[in-house]
Parts: structure tokens; C-alpha cells; sequence
């Protein structure tokens, strides 16, 4: 029997967070940040991401309350992480942005 935390069938903010801030870790590492190599491999942190930012949707609930707003505060959260890991993602791909004359 897994904690609930771990357990994918219950609703967790923590493990949703964690995710994708452990993706975005990882998008820096396989990336390389400052030279920007283009490599596949970052589609795993893309897709793990995605899946915690589908984890942490889950846990809002119908009605307003202070929780509610705080998971709401961790999607905004969630969709910048996205927004970065993505753009590590497609930069390398995209040299018309890069091009100097």
C-alpha cells in the first residue's frame, strides 16, 4: 500500500508541486541552459510537468475558500514552470529568433 501522497488514485498538491518543480530542475539540467543543446530528452520533463500540473487541477475544489485560492496561487505557479520548460524546449528548434545580421 503506497502513502497517499504517492498514490496516484488520491488527489495530492504536494506531489503535483513537487513534480513540476522537479521537471523544471530537470529541464535546466538536460537543456544546458546557457548554450541551449536541442535534444529530445526534453520531453520528459515536459510531459512530467504536464502530468503535475494535471495533478495539482485536481485538487481545487468547487467552492471558494482560502485552500482554494492557494491552489489556484500553485496553478499560476504550474503554467510558469510549463511556460519555461517549453520554451527550453522548442528555443533550440526555433533559429529565426536566434539569427543575428
Amino acid at each position: 500500500m503506497l502513502p497517499g501522497v504517492l498514490n496516484p488514485r488520491h488527489r495530492s498538491l504536494v506531489r503535483g508541486n513537487v513534480l513540476v518543480l522537479a521537471s523544471l530542475l530537470a529541464a535546466f539540467l538536460i537543456s544546458d541552459f546557457p548554450h541551449n543543446r536541442a535534444t529530445l530528452l526534453m520531453l520528459l520533463p515536459a510531459f512530467a510537468g504536464a502530468f503535475g500540473t494535471f495533478d495539482t487541477v485536481r485538487c481545487i475544489r468547487r467552492r471558494w475558500s482560502l485552500y482554494h485560492g492557494g491552489v489556484v496561487l500553485c496553478i499560476y505557479m504550474d503554467l510558469m514552470a510549463m511556460s519555461v520548460i517549453l520554451f527550453l524546449l522548442f528555443y533550440p528548434y526555433l533559429n529565426w529568433i536566434a539569427s543575428t545580421q
